[in-house]
């Protein structure tokens, strides 16, 4: 895959771990939300370790389309009757004020950083969005109804939110980890406690944070029935229109865009990680309908943490494990809830309220249709007779022709075509 992000930029480097260490807090994860972590303690003068299995920013944060805003799908307006207006108003509150941090913070730092409306529109259902927009304006924020868009078709209506963001990820994570406690290719194979055992040494911390995407221990949480992962797939376009805005069809199958510089972003076919539906080619077919005269120049695909209600998992991993405590489940939306994960999570590690905290407790119910749709994936999953299985927890793994690579609908594991591990939560190579 040939990602945008990382063509043509020099990489910061920084040093595997080479002996045991002690360290108040421990960082697991470089992606955003791990180094956003490590910014903020590094300010707070807390001592800190961050470790990362690869190099800082090269998992899943180098496959986002750095979008930021609050404007999470059609959440508000379900999550007013679910939880009240406290909740939704807290909810949209973490968000402004992490969008807002971002636009401070690239102030000093040189990473592209563009103020832009966001739109969310639906194609068949204006009453969703009429509903959505007087949702969000009764929490105090200035959302707009319209019904057109920059989309090259018409909608049956959208919601539009005024000054939000988008910047380059890398450039940012980059610029913020200068000068930062922080060990790459730092292999993390078993946490004891706040113990960490890794493959450059033991690291005996005081408290934890695991922010590795989708958490790394699987008998504590029950993260793996929470949790699932789906996959989405981006192409960047030359000799494309500039759109004006970032935009998101609500339809989890639909189409997302937005411009960076001389190239339109246009991502989509989000499916479940392992589920055959097509990869790039719904996204490929999409571009030459509307822009025919646009030229590929990047193509790739991430993948997204999907809790069971909307909600992202921010707080302590679970009661059997004090003192470690887990960001997770970000929804599609992993810039903005970086951010906020790491207001939540700063706190919790230096014994400080705060006021978001309860909004994404980790122990909330599990009971939701979401859970029994997991738990019947599952379930075929394991009986489907194959060799072929994810070391994680026994999945029959799915081959995926348009990326070739072997993926596990369970919980979202991939492997390249040689059994070579990828992406977790497996922590060891696939018998492929």
């Amino acid at each position: 895959m040939n990602f945008l992000w990382t063509d043509s930029l020099t990489q910061p480097c920084f040093p595997s771990l080479d002996g045991d260490k002690q360290t108040d807090v421990l960082i697991i994860g470089g992606g955003m939300a791990g180094v956003l972590c490590a910014y903020f303690l590094e300010r707070n003068n807390v001592n800190y370790i961050l470790v990362e299995g690869e190099r800082i920013g090269h998992g899943i944060t180098k496959g986002t389309t750095a979008v930021i805003t609050p404007q999470h799908d059609t959440l508000y307006s379900s999550m007013i009757k679910k939880h009240g207006h406290e909740t939704a108003q807290l909810y949209l509150e973490a968000n402004l004020n992490g969008l807002s941090t971002y636009r401070e913070l690239a102030k000093e730092i040189d990473c592209d950083f563009e103020e832009m409306p966001s739109v969310m529109f639906s194609l068949n259902d204006r009453q969703k969005m009429e509903d959505e927009t007087s949702a969000i304006r009764s929490l105090g924020f200035d959302a707009e109804f319209i019904t057109r868009t920059c989309m090259p078709f018409s909608v049956a209506g959208a919601v539009r939110f005024p000054h939000m963001g988008q910047f380059h990820p890398l450039k940012f994570i980059y610029g913020i980890s200068k000068n930062l406690n922080i060990y790459e290719r730092t292999y993390v194979k078993k946490l004891d406690g706040t113990v960490a055992m890794t493959d450059g040494g033991i690291i005996h911390a005081k408290k934890v944070i695991v922010a590795t995407h989708f958490p790394l221990i699987n008998k504590h949480g029950m993260y793996f029935m929470k949790l699932y992962q789906r996959r989405s797939h981006v192409i960047a376009l030359e000799n494309a229109p500039h759109i004006g805005c970032t935009i998101e069809d609500e339809a989890k199958n639909g189409f997302y865009m937005r411009n960076y510089k001389n190239l339109l972003l246009i991502g989509g076919c989000n499916h479940r990680t392992g589920a055959d539906k097509g990869g790039f080619t719904s996204v490929r077919e999409f571009a030459r309908t509307y822009y025919p005269d646009a030229v590929e120049k990047y193509a790739w695909a991430n993948q997204d943490c999907v809790t069971l209600d909307g909600l992202p998992y921010i707080g302590s991993y679970s009661k059997n494990m004090p003192n470690v405590y887990v960001a997770s489940g970000f929804n599609l939306w992993g810039m903005t809830t970086s951010m906020v994960a790491a207001f939540v999570l700063c706190d919790l590690v230096t014994e400080k309220s705060n006021r978001y905290a309860p909004i994404f407790r980790t122990d909330r119910s599990m009971l939701t249709g979401q859970l029994f749709l997991n738990l019947g994936t599952t379930l075929m999953d394991f009986v489907i007779p194959t060799t072929k299985r994810c070391p994680h927890m026994g999945c029959a793994l799915k081959w995926n022709p348009a990326e070739h690579t072997w993926d596990c609908p369970c919980h979202g594991s991939r492997f390249d075509e040689h059994g070579e591990l990828i992406d977790g939560p497996a922590m060891k190579n696939g018998d492929v």
